[in-house]
């Protein structure tokens, strides 16, 4: 490859300058947690009302805080050509779900960004080796996948593609670390990197059952929050199994696996609302039924408790420097 890193990303953002392409719901919060910690954020969207709502969105996430003062730092433009990429670190992409519009995006930031600039997509579903595929920045080319709200869910993955240079990596996690976040290492570029893939295994399992009658979705939803999701807020999946002790998963495991669906589609039940149009809260419906004014208060309530899983766990997340930041890279300028 053509290019060759000449240095390696900050392992703490302060003071540096990162971009976000694309203002959505996704880009926005993503600039909520770059400022977070201490970034100073462009955000590029063509759509002038997101660029003009974007600073109180940010500075209502960061008062609770105490951080609303770091709004200030975050800008809003229409287009690449109106980013001063001189000082950049960080680019990250959250454009929509189209690999051939990915590909494009990033062969034009190859073009603008310096050639130390970190290059990251947020998406969830391409892996970035694909998005790379043609590209002679491979190196500094990851993922980094949130999960919605990105500045209420800690997690965060770094995902390396086979071309990018793995110490990149790990200072892509230490800057993480530093906007309060939890990232976790995926050192393969699979479909679904590694939450997704464990989502959907889940996922296939409970619609197998919804299909089969075994549970209404109500049940399901319940299962999960009031079950084994209840007890997954103290310890993942494998830290429980010692809990537990292996060998009663072991002994369960051979019992249920022969059973579980290892369906290669998705199931009837999610296909058949699919082509209904009922999509979820977007449409008004979906396994639930959303008027407005239940749709505003589910948002509410799932905030809410997210907030409060936050505070929960709050000794076991990255601290965030609330030092003052410099004011020589305080601008909001591009």
């Amino acid at each position: 490859m053509k290019d060759v890193l000449l240095k390696l990303l900050p392992t703490h953002p302060k003071n540096t300058h990162a971009v976000v392409v694309g203002g959505g719901t996704m880009g926005a919060d993503v600039a909520v947690v770059l400022a977070r910690g201490g970034c100073r954020v462009t955000v590029i969207d063509p759509d002038r009302p997101k660029r003009e709502q974007l600073q109180a969105h940010v500075r209502q996430a960061l008062t609770p805080l105490g951080l609303e003062r770091r709004a200030e730092r975050v800008a809003a433009v229409p287009a690449l050509a109106a980013v001063k990429w001189d000082d950049v670190a960080l680019v990250v992409e959250c454009i929509p779900e189209n690999l051939s519009m990915k590909q494009q995006l990033f062969a034009q930031l190859v073009k603008c960004a310096p050639a130390t600039t970190v290059l990251t997509s947020n998406s969830s579903s391409f892996p970035i080796s694909a998005i790379a595929q043609s590209l002679d920045a491979r190196q500094r080319m990851l993922g980094l996948h949130f999960f919605m709200p990105a500045h209420l869910v800690p997690l965060v993955e770094v995902v390396l593609g086979p071309d990018t240079d793995p110490a990149q990596a790990d200072r892509l996690c230490a800057f993480m670390r530093g906007c309060g976040s939890v990232p976790v290492l995926v050192r393969k570029d699979k479909p679904g990197f590694l939450a997704n893939r464990l989502q959907h295994a889940l996922a296939r399992e409970a619609f197998a059952m919804i299909d089969e009658g075994i549970a209404t979705p109500e049940d399901v939803d319940a299962a999960v929050r009031f079950g084994f999701g209840f007890r997954y807020l103290a310890a993942g999946p494998v830290l429980q199994r010692d809990h537990a002790g292996l060998d009663v998963h072991c002994a369960a495991a051979a019992t249920m696996y022969p059973t579980l669906s290892n369906a290669s589609e998705p199931a009837r039940v999610l296909r058949e609302r699919v082509a209904a149009g009922r999509l979820g809260m977007k449409t008004g419906a979906g396994f639930y039924d959303w008027p407005e004014e239940r749709r505003q208060a589910e948002q509410a309530r799932y905030n809410h408790l997210l907030q409060q899983g936050l505070a929960l766990l709050a000794d076991e997340l990255p601290p965030i420097d609330t030092d003052d930041l410099d004011a020589n890279t305080a601008t909001t300028a591009p």
